[in-house]
């Protein structure tokens, strides 16, 4: 008798822990006789290609990954099925849905169930193509813990971990050298790696962008640490940060085959604010970028991934299609596609963490 197929993606930015989640839906799939697991090549494009890119998925390809940063099955963020980027004959570009394309595609593979790891644009697509008729399961995954249906995804605590293992680096040069040391983490529209960090390390400044920052309030309270004998200051900076009035920072031109404008290098912007209103430290810049996604995840998010996976599958048995799972009150549990995509998760302006920052010092620029 033939097996039933669930098909196993990753998709949008790799995040520590994408491999622990991989290893526990084979591991909890490879209990029912009945089942195999495939894998697709870089979220969808591996059933959208020609020939397709899907893999099955066995005991000698998924042991000891769990360790393993990264994603076995490779991701992409330029694969969105609802707006995918496709060249015209005179080298323009232009966005196609191809759904329907891809419902067929499974259909043709055989596929019974698919479980899609991803953030929250990932989920929009799981969503769409449940309505489509997908049976279909979501896993939520991002560093920038953005996902509002979830406590904390995987991937987001070891990020933490990784920036302020680095930003304790940088006091002590700061200390040395008597400067002002600038360390810019991810967060594109969340400042959540960035406030945790500068909780865990001690920072004087946290900008996020959720909080659009005074530039003259930030050199003030620099200045004043100055004058009090502490010659040395330290800021975290989410790349998503902005002044009052001012807009987000952007690396570079925004392509038109691409889905995401590229955000990245703030950290300098910010550096030649402070210097243009007057501040007269020395002033030193770090971005970390892709250091935070890699590495080893911590065991809290090996176990908390392995947990999804296990959960992801279950649900494929249950047959809780359109739904995702996620971690609420130190329980496994499931949400509805539309629910979980239905708010973006912002750092409350009013939260305990913000006001605990603001109670050991920390200013936000504002």
């Amino acid at each position: 008798m033939d097996k039933k197929k669930v098909l196993v993606l990753t998709g949008g930015g790799d995040c520590p822990g994408l491999n622990a989640v991989i290893r526990g839906i084979f591991k909890r799939a490879k209990k029912e006789k009945d089942w195999e697991v495939l894998g697709s090549i870089e979220a969808f494009n591996g059933v959208m290609k020609e020939p397709v890119d899907v893999v099955r998925l066995t005991s000698k390809k998924v042991a000891g990954i769990h360790i393993k940063g990264g994603t076995i099955l490779k991701t992409t963020n330029k694969g969105n099925p609802l707006s995918y980027p496709v060249q015209k004959e005179d080298g323009t570009w232009e966005n196609i849905d191809k759904t329907d394309m891809l419902v067929e595609r499974l259909k043709q593979l055989g596929i019974e169930a698919v479980i899609n790891i991803g953030g929250d644009g990932s989920q929009l697509i799981s969503q769409a193509l449940y309505e489509k008729g997908v049976n279909i399961i979501g896993v939520p995954k991002t560093i920038d813990n953005d996902l509002s249906a979830t406590d904390f995804t995987f991937g987001f605590r070891t990020a933490v971990q990784i920036a302020t293992d680095s930003f304790d680096k940088l006091v002590t040069t700061a200390e040395s050298h008597h400067r002002v040391m600038i360390m810019e983490v991810m967060g594109r529209d969340a400042g959540w790696i960035a406030l945790h960090t500068a909780i865990a390390g001690g920072a004087e400044l946290c900008l996020i962008p959720e909080i659009p920052y005074d530039i003259h309030k930030v050199v003030n309270h620099i200045n004043k640490r100055y004058k009090k004998g502490k010659g040395f200051a330290n800021i975290v900076i989410a790349e998503g940060a902005k002044p009052k009035g001012g807009e987000v920072f952007q690396k570079e031109a925004k392509l038109k085959h691409e889905e995401h404008v590229r955000l990245g290098g703030v950290a300098y912007l910010l550096s030649r604010q402070l210097k243009d209103a007057g501040c007269q430290a020395e002033i030193r810049e770090a971005v970390l970028g892709h250091v935070q996604r890699g590495g080893t995840p911590i065991a809290f998010d090996r176990i908390l991934a392995t947990l999804f996976g296990v959960k992801a599958f279950e649900m494929v048995l249950d047959r809780e299609f359109g739904n995702m799972v996620c971690y609420r009150g130190n329980k496994i549990c499931t949400v509805s596609l539309k629910e979980a995509t239905s708010t973006y998760n912002f750092v409350d302006k009013d939260s305990y963490l913000i006001k605990a920052a603001r109670g050991v010092g920390i200013s936000f620029g504002d």
